[in-house]
């Protein structure tokens, strides 16, 4: 029996991570911000201003149908996540793995510590620039969540917290800034694109939404150029998120200063 060669890792031209990031892209978070850029200027022209109107984060799918609603919230977190596959995939194809961008399992207490850290400076400064852009008027009223009350409710908010980390972290650090790395782009510029980036899918929520993440991205960007770990930005992003959603479900209601 013969036994075939195992295939060498595909050698990648700069013309190849081009295409590669634009497909990436394409069909993921490239997209939610040319979708946000609309949004945006559909709130801009609206009759109400940015104050007066609000953004829904996590809304029902099936008002009235729970154990439908579940389903179909369950449905779209996994599809979303079907980018970082393809991202995963396409590192694959070049001899690369998620260890390259710091995806793994080594340091898990620093990973901890780090990702801890940066969720409390990053999301206590981001609820602050929120409410001050909101008062300003250059936010939405972002909701966090409108579900129902329902047992899976908190479930669900955790669920999506953990993919926005996932989703974003993978793909808005750890894979863009190796390939641009590999396209031979200065570190600041690269961070600078990234940034960009992420703030131009939140851009739905007002100019509060894309300048605070943008920031965010910035240090995201930096703290991954020296650590070399994208282990860290899931951690913190999703603790954030978590933070976010479920206070919101908590507080809402019940205290005078949120929306």
């Amino acid at each position: 029996m013969i036994q075939q060669e195992e295939a060498a890792p595909r050698v990648l031209t700069p013309r190849l991570i081009r295409s590669e990031i634009f497909v990436v892209f394409a069909v993921s978070l490239g997209a939610s911000g040319v979708y946000a850029l609309v949004s945006l200027i559909g709130s801009l022209t609206a009759s109400k201003a940015l104050g007066k109107q609000h953004a829904v984060l996590n809304g029902s799918l099936a008002p009235g149908r729970p154990t439908l609603d579940l389903f179909l919230q369950l449905i779209s977190l996994l599809s979303t996540l079907a980018p970082v596959a393809l991202a995963f995939y396409l590192l694959a194809r070049s001899g690369e793995g998620p260890a390259d961008i710091g995806l793994d399992g080594r340091e898990p207490g620093r990973d901890l510590l780090r990702g801890a850290t940066l969720a409390a400076i990053i999301g206590g400064s981001g609820l602050g620039l929120y409410l001050a852009a909101y008062h300003l008027g250059f936010a939405l009223n972002v909701v966090a969540e409108s579900l129902p009350a329902v047992w899976w409710r908190i479930p669900v908010l955790l669920l999506d917290a953990l993919q926005n980390g996932i989703l974003e972290e993978v793909l808005v650090v750890g894979y863009l800034l190796r390939r641009l790395d590999q396209l031979g782009w200065r570190p600041s510029r690269a961070i600078a694109f990234s940034a960009v980036l992420r703030g131009s899918y939140h851009l739905y929520q007002g100019f509060g939404g894309f300048i605070g993440n943008a920031v965010m991205g910035v240090i995201f960007g930096y703290l991954y150029k020296r650590w070399g770990r994208v282990t860290p930005m899931i951690i913190a992003h999703s603790l954030i998120d978590a933070v976010a959603f479920i206070g919101y479900a908590t507080l809402h209601g019940h205290v005078s200063w949120l929306p």
